[in-house]
């Protein structure tokens, strides 16, 4: 955006151009008797050219003017600061979350690729939380470590895919390996969001024995169980071509319960697309964030470019001045 540090200057402008009428009209009023129309025509040519000079010093002046004014562009700099809210998603990315229960009537989708959807929309709803990203089968990986820069998270969260990581669920491991990336740093509040479809059934540590590990550091953890209950809908490759089978879905509520309530945190059941946006959306609503900006305006002074443009017209019109074409004034 452009603006000019003194526009009052800019008022010159239409006298200049006033000044140009006066000059122009001045010199039409008064006639000359020609015996032949090709003296006419010779005349009438030299006249214009007469003009050439005059025009390229009024739009020097306009320039000038301009240069007066002096434009100025501002870019504005938006800079978040955190908010002093740390959380760690960690998402179990184990070959159960190929469940196909979180389909809706439109699309077919299966449990890892409705839960990215639904965390994304949950990390582009807190833009000043410093947010990481566990990934966890039989051992954890941190996608992503903390960070505000959350268009990159977002992308290390679409690279999540079941199966990346060797089989099993290591949801000890995935809490302490959280709470090691939360207790590297100082802030006022430190959250872990666990959500699996299974029960502890790799790793080295168990759920409870993590849970306490972070309740002594002041980190509180949110888990949400993923999967309808009973028999869930997995697609398997059959002789000829894919087919739908139907496996029991067994997920450790009262284990995943006993985390939550050991870090003073909460357990949520996600049965379909629904529920698991509605959990999402509580858990957001329970951490709130207070958003703080700070703005940086930088101003970029632009006057030079008509004042350089100015002489350059001014010494044009000096030229032609000083050429076979009449001087007008």
């Amino acid at each position: 955006m452009i603006n000019f540090e003194y526009p009052l200057f800019l008022l010159l402008i239409p006298i200049a151009l006033f000044i140009l009428y006066y000059k122009l009209t001045k010199k039409n009023i008064s006639g000359i008797g020609y015996s032949q129309l090709s003296i006419l025509k010779i005349a009438s040519t030299k006249s214009h050219l007469n003009n050439i000079p005059y025009f390229l010093r009024i739009i020097s002046i306009i320039l000038f003017i301009i240069a007066l004014a002096d434009p100025i562009k501002e870019n504005t700099i938006e800079d978040n600061k955190a908010s002093g809210i740390d959380i760690i998603m960690a998402i179990d990315v184990s070959g159960s979350m190929d469940g196909l229960d979180f389909s809706t009537r439109t699309k077919k989708q299966n449990r890892l690729d409705a839960v990215k959807t639904v965390v994304k929309e949950f990390i582009e709803s807190r833009p000043n939380d410093r947010i990481g990203l566990v990934a966890f089968g039989g051992s954890p990986y941190v996608a992503s470590p903390l960070t505000l820069d959350h268009d990159w998270l977002i992308k290390r969260l679409e690279l999540l895919k079941t199966g990346m990581i060797e089989g099993g669920t290591a949801i000890g491991s995935a809490i302490i390996s959280s709470t090691n990336r939360l207790n590297k740093i100082e802030s006022k509040s430190k959250i872990i969001i666990v959500l699996t479809d299974g029960e502890n059934n790799s790793g080295t540590i168990e759920p409870l024995q993590a849970a306490e590990v972070a309740s002594a550091l002041n980190i509180k953890i949110y888990t949400v169980g993923a999967g309808k209950e009973g028999e869930a809908p997995y697609e398997v490759q059959g002789f000829f071509n894919t087919e739908i089978q139907y496996v029991d879905v067994k997920i450790d509520e009262e284990m995943l319960t006993k985390v939550a309530e050991k870090t003073n945190g909460a357990y949520f059941r996600a049965k379909d697309i629904s529920s698991l946006e509605n959990i999402y959306e509580k858990i957001n609503k329970m951490e709130t964030t207070t958003r703080t900006v700070n703005k940086t305006i930088l101003y970029k002074h632009l006057f030079y470019y008509p004042l350089i443009l100015g002489f350059f017209i001014l010494l044009i019109e000096i030229i032609l001045s000083s050429t076979k074409i009449r001087r007008i004034f």
